[in-house]
């Protein structure tokens, strides 16, 4: 597939360096000549200097003949102009633009053929408010996603003492719950080569999928159950401070507390159930006085990384339950991914893997990058018969499938299976698979593309 970026900020460069793993043509578009060097360095791409939405600029990057345009330039404006551009001058089949501000998604037909030509737009705090609320309804998890239209669930777990099946092996543990399947197990910062014989360990990190119907039942299995949460502290009145208070009020007690007056008082008008605080959120003293000791959760989501880091850390020392920090820059979670922090939220990944679920060819209906993007974990639609599909009408085991890619769970019939090796897949099966590796994905998406 031919895939022009414009936009080389980190979004820009991660996608530049997932695309080109998996053999895609790639060029990319930005002002910074500086930073387009360093990735033409590191990767094998096409690079053009200059502003994304001139048509001039666009013909050079080679959108006359691309497959897909991902716009994801500091500036809402700059990529929904380039995606008229795209759309009026090249006809791109495929346009996809990050945009930030609200402001825009006050009226729902601004986006389409008709008016501004974007097939999908991207919506990062949206997207963050989602996967933190997601969080917190999911006491004790580090990640949850949906599969299956939300009847399969796959959740990231720490195992702690006082877990069923803390020290067991995965054999048992299996039996005990055929409806999940453990994905991956990382212990140490390494995947552990997961066999039955293999022992869930404390400490370790486990990803796995289970039915959502059960998925209380199954997280037993690694930690004692915690008590729902019910008090959280938001750390950050800003567009996702103020989205994720708004989508929690009523079901829980909120506080939020801001740096900035003005913005404080805005806040507080629009929302109606939450108390907003103006203050420090790191100050020793305001959480001290606000009894942080007594929260569930604590939120860190200003626009300031080390901010972030630094009140979720004394949050967590002062004794809040459960801490999380919005953090940008990979840099920094690299050096806190062993810190006391429980959830690190990743904006650029979150973003990343929405923007993948458009990218995947085939019949790939959903797509989520894990482990700052090492892996992936996909949902394809098995459409077809025997004679005209390379999945259909086979059983699991004689799939050519790669040796670091497994299918975790098949859903059929709005019923999780999770096959044996003589399971056939059937027509209309939701297949979720795990991808180990990223130069395995190509593979994937061939095998799920129907009418051969």
């Amino acid at each position: 597939m031919e895939i022009v970026l414009l936009g080389a900020g980190q979004v820009g460069a991660t996608l530049a360096e997932s695309l080109t793993k998996e053999g895609h043509d790639v060029a990319i578009v930005d002002i910074n000549e500086k930073r387009l060097a360093e990735l033409q360095q590191r990767f094998d791409i096409k690079t053009t200097c200059g502003i994304a939405s001139y048509p001039e600029v666009q013909r050079s990057a080679g959108m006359e003949t691309a497959d897909l345009m991902v716009a994801v330039t500091d500036s809402d404006e700059t990529n929904m102009v380039a995606c008229q551009v795209a759309y009026s001058l090249f006809k791109t089949p495929m346009k996809i633009a990050r945009i930030r501000s609200p402001q825009y998604f006050i009226r729902s037909q601004l986006f389409g053929d008709d008016d501004l030509p974007i097939d999908e737009f991207i919506n990062p705090e949206q997207l963050v408010t989602q996967r933190v609320a997601k969080l917190i309804h999911h006491a004790g998890v580090s990640q949850v996603l949906d599969f299956a239209n939300g009847l399969v669930k796959l959740v990231v777990v720490k195992p702690y003492y006082g877990g069923k099946f803390v020290g067991y092996s995965l054999q048992a543990f299996h039996y005990e719950f055929p409806l999940a399947c453990v994905l991956a197990i990382y212990r140490g910062g390494e995947q552990v080569e997961l066999r039955e014989s293999v022992h869930i360990e404390v400490g370790d990190e486990v990803i796995m999928i289970a039915s959502a119907h059960h998925l209380d039942a199954v997280l037993l299995a690694f930690r004692r159950m915690d008590k729902p949460y019910s008090d959280i502290m938001i750390a950050g009145g800003g567009n996702v401070g103020a989205r994720l208070a708004s989508a929690l009020e009523g079901q829980y007690h909120i506080k939020l507390i801001d740096h900035n007056l003005e913005r404080c008082e805005t806040v507080a008008n629009h929302l109606n159930n939450t108390t907003v605080l103006c203050g420090d959120a790191s100050d020793k003293t305001l959480l001290v006085n606000e009894n942080i000791d007594r929260f569930d959760v604590f939120c860190a989501v200003t626009d300031d990384d080390e901010a972030n880091i630094m009140s979720a850390l004394q949050a967590k020392r002062l004794g809040a339950r459960q801490v999380m920090a919005l953090v940008n820059r990979t840099t920094y979670m690299d050096l806190i991914a062993d810190s006391e922090i429980n959830v690190i939220i990743s904006p650029d990944q979150v973003t990343i893997s929405r923007i993948l679920a458009f990218i995947r060819s085939g019949d790939v209906v959903r797509a989520y990058a894990l482990h700052r993007g090492e892996i992936e974990v996909i949902e394809a639609l098995a459409r077809g018969e025997k004679g005209n599909s390379f999945v259909v009408g086979h059983t699991v085991q004689s799939l050519s499938l790669p040796k670091g890619v497994h299918i975790g769970a098949i859903v059929r019939d709005r019923v999780m299976i999770v096959p044996e090796l003589s399971e056939v897949i059937c027509d209309g099966d939701h297949v979720i698979l795990f991808v180990a590796e990223k130069k395995y994905i190509a593979q994937v998406e061939q095998l799920f593309q129907s009418g051969l």
